[in-house]
């Protein structure tokens, strides 16, 4: 099969880590912001906005609220949908599969990476659940302030998801709509890929 330029290569981990390094020399903010889709217990689909922080060749990782509405809806399914877009580059990655959680130590060191006020803020904020006012959110990161100091530990409820793929699709823009996409699928992990390129 044919796969010249930017799709060439049969790792695509690979693929993905270029295309993001790409995007980074040229996409003006946040070249990692990913679309992540998940479902609640009804099935309704929700999806929100988050910064994919590494991929790795298990996957693709990212970090938030083990308790916040994603979380809670990846534990009960244990599976997960994302897109990155650059409008820069005129590409997309779709990755879809198996959520594995990471709280372990990538989680403590990307924790303690993270500026100071974020972190208190990350110990504040009981996200996705309902807030009476900006005053009251203010207030309690005042509290863990005072309480947690200049060098808080990653709370227990905060830590990182990794997105295990099953299918990977590349997409790039093409004259009068007739765009490229090639799709890495796979039916285990275990499992080689298979490649296919789909019609626009």
């Amino acid at each position: 099969m044919e796969r010249e330029g930017i799709f060439a290569g049969d790792d695509p981990f690979r693929i993905a880590r270029d295309w993001l390094a790409e995007a980074e020399a040229g996409e003006l903010n946040d070249p990692n912001a990913a679309a992540l889709a998940t479902v609640d217990p009804a099935g309704l689909p929700n999806v929100r906005m988050v910064l994919l922080k590494d991929i790795t060749d298990t996957g693709f990782w990212f970090y938030t609220n083990y308790e916040s509405a994603k979380g809670q809806e990846i534990a009960a399914t244990g599976k997960a949908a994302m897109v990155l877009h650059w409008k820069s580059l005129r590409r997309q990655v779709r990755v879809r599969g198996d959520v594995v959680k990471e709280d372990g130590p990538e989680a403590d060191t990307y924790f303690a990476s993270r500026s100071l006020k974020s972190r208190l803020g990350a110990w504040a904020s009981r996200q996705s659940r309902p807030l009476e006012s900006r005053t009251k959110l203010m207030a309690e990161v005042a509290k863990v302030t005072s309480r947690k100091g200049t060098n808080p530990d990653r709370p227990p409820f905060w830590g990182g998801f990794r997105i295990v793929p099953l299918e990977i699709e590349f997409w790039a823009d093409g004259a009068f709509r007739l765009h490229d996409r090639f799709v890495w699928r796979r039916e285990t992990h275990e499992n080689a890929w298979e490649i296919q390129r789909l019609s626009p």
